[in-house]
């Protein structure tokens, strides 16, 4: 896989994917970032093909505007953000329309100068880019493959995509990976290939449906795997326990059955759960035992023994890979599982890494330093995937 060392940028203009996703306050007159992790992520990359002399032109998507211009998803608020972490101005390409590629981005482009950086507006306000009709998608990687002479793939939370700004104008322009994607591709081969032991990994998250195939790959792999969040209700009640009102999956009693099974004791389940008269911040709420939730709860967090559970078995960990949050972290009184699994993994000394997606948002929300961690991974779903043992199309793409 070539990287952007490989080319020959200066003086060219350079058609760069990032993937700057960020979640947007909107309640006030002007849209505010709550979380700039992506767009920090991106800058390495953007910085050091400018620095080579590279006219770079960022493309993101953001959001799911389906296919047509949403106000609420520009991208507009993000350059500002990433102009203020570059250090230098970052135009913003976008007209308002859905004409992503077209005359506003040209002008843009044909006034850049070497060094130069503008940013166009949302992808997904085409309906191109995530269009399944083959000659819809191929013109609009058309249309961006004529803005630059280069390519580059840096948005590593969108490789599992088949879209056409990941996976197309690739094939129509030279193209090389990006910073980020190779740091995250190093990162994920060592919790894969040979990973130091004892190797814990933590799940979390809603449903076990949409980690099965990380824990049916990493089961024979690892010494211990922590299951908590709303998916941990599925196991327990695979194990004959009621859950009460809580997020249950009952169509997957019989897989958590057999995973539990293959798994032993190395599948680490709760012992008791902070339960909820309603889904609210000023719930009713109490600790129960794990069987003890009684009809018309709610499970929405692990309870103080799962948690201390949780990090005696991460303790003295060689390697550690946490996806999914422990709780509705996002409220108050059931955030507490999440910071304690967080803290714990921090104060190791092992390889640690934090899957994305909801993870890297508790890390951030609950105020946990990110240093504390060896990796904090932009892309949730595209690390599951690549630990399944998948092929994401837009590194299939980058990889000839």
């Amino acid at each position: 896989m070539r990287t952007i060392d490989d080319l020959q940028v200066a003086g060219h203009r350079v058609l760069v994917r990032s993937d700057l996703n960020v979640p947007l306050d909107r309640s006030g007159d002007t849209p505010r970032i709550t979380d700039d992790g992506r767009v920090r992520a991106s800058v390495p990359t953007i910085a050091a093909l400018l620095d080579r002399g590279a006219r770079v032109i960022v493309t993101s998507h953001l959001g799911r505007p389906k296919g047509e211009p949403d106000p609420k998803y520009s991208l507009e608020p993000v350059a500002a953000r990433l102009s203020e972490l570059l250090g230098r101005p970052v135009a913003f390409a976008g007209d308002g329309t859905g004409d992503i590629a077209g005359a506003r981005a040209h002008e843009v482009v044909a006034s850049f100068g070497d060094g130069e950086v503008a940013l166009l507006e949302n992808l997904r306000f085409a309906p191109g880019e995530t269009s399944k009709d083959a000659v819809t998608r191929a013109s609009f990687a058309d249309a961006l493959s004529a803005l630059a002479e280069f390519y580059v793939g840096d948005a590593f939370g969108a490789v599992h995509r088949a879209h056409a700004s990941v996976v197309d104008v690739p094939k129509r322009l030279p193209h090389a990976a990006g910073r980020l994607v190779l740091t995250e591709l190093d990162v994920l081969r060592r919790l894969s290939a040979d990973p130091a032991r004892p190797y814990a990994v933590v799940l979390g998250g809603s449903k076990v449906s949409d980690k099965l195939g990380v824990i049916r790959a990493l089961l024979p792999k690892v010494d211990a795997l922590l299951v908590g969040g709303g998916m941990c209700f599925t196991f327990l009640a695979a194990l004959g326990y009621g859950v009460g009102g809580s997020l249950l999956e009952s169509e997957m009693i019989d897989t958590c059955k057999a995973l539990l099974a293959e798994g032993g004791d190395r599948i680490v389940l709760p012992t008791d759960i902070v339960v909820a008269d309603r889904f609210a911040a000023d719930a009713q709420t109490a600790v129960v035992a794990a069987d003890g939730i009684a009809d018309g709860w709610l499970g929405l967090d692990i309870g103080p023994q799962s948690t201390a559970l949780f990090a005696g078995r991460l303790a003295g960990a060689a390697t550690v890979f946490w996806n999914g949050p422990m709780g509705v972290f996002e409220l108050a009184p059931f955030a507490a599982g999440t910071r304690g699994v967080a803290e714990a993994i921090a104060a190791g000394d092992g390889f640690s890494v934090v899957g994305g997606g909801d993870s890297a948002a508790a890390v951030r929300t609950l105020g946990i330093p990110e240093d504390a961690f060896s990796h904090i991974s932009t892309g949730g779903g595209a690390s599951l995937e690549y630990l399944e043992g998948k092929t994401l199309p837009g590194l299939a793409a980058l990889d000839v």
